[in-house]
């Protein structure tokens, strides 16, 4: 007879048919090649006033003054970069990229951190905001100059030259101290 205690048996004889059982198994095989191709949604806008807003420097001009009055940058960074709210500077678009949709993001806001402008800013200011916005992406006409900042550049930042302290033209003297 064997030393070994019917209890233990037992376990090897389990560990022994469970390895048995993971070898049995096939991993699961899935058919890529069969996966639906993302959708590539217009951005030309059905409203008629999108190509007012979209295509004039005046309105991108002033939606880039409401986006510093209105303080998108402290969400979406200076250049629209992103930081705590999604990037603007690029062609993703979590509610649609379509002016119209943009414009209802900027007054009805979206859940978990956009607030509603509703009531705050105009229609036509929160049209003018979304040109802005539109032209961080660089999605506006190529004749249509960008809203981005002139200063964003990747070019040597300009130093202010020295200045020198301009010497007067007459010479004076202050009074010594005499002790008594």
């Amino acid at each position: 007879m064997s030393s070994r205690s019917p209890n233990k048996l037992a376990r090897i004889g389990l560990a022994g048919a469970a390895l048995l059982a993971l070898g049995a198994c096939d991993r699961e095989e899935r058919d890529t090649s069969r996966q639906p191709k993302p959708e590539t949604i217009s951005l030309a806008s059905s409203d008629p006033r999108a190509k007012e807003y979209e295509n004039s420097s005046f309105h991108i001009s002033q939606g880039q003054r409401y986006y510093s009055w209105m303080n998108c940058s402290g969400c979406h960074a200076l250049a629209g970069g992103g930081g705590m709210g999604p990037p603007l500077s690029d062609d993703e678009w979590r509610y649609g990229g379509r002016m119209e949709d943009i414009v209802q993001t900027i007054l009805k806001g979206r859940p978990n951190g956009m607030p509603a402008f509703e009531g705050r800013i105009t229609e036509q200011q929160a049209w003018q905001l979304a040109a802005f916005v539109r032209s961080l992406s660089a999605q506006p006409r190529q004749d249509v100059l960008p809203g981005r900042s002139d200063d964003i550049s990747n070019a040597e930042p300009q130093t202010l030259e020295e200045r020198r302290p301009q010497q007067s033209e007459s010479n004076t003297t202050l009074p010594s101290a005499e002790k008594d």
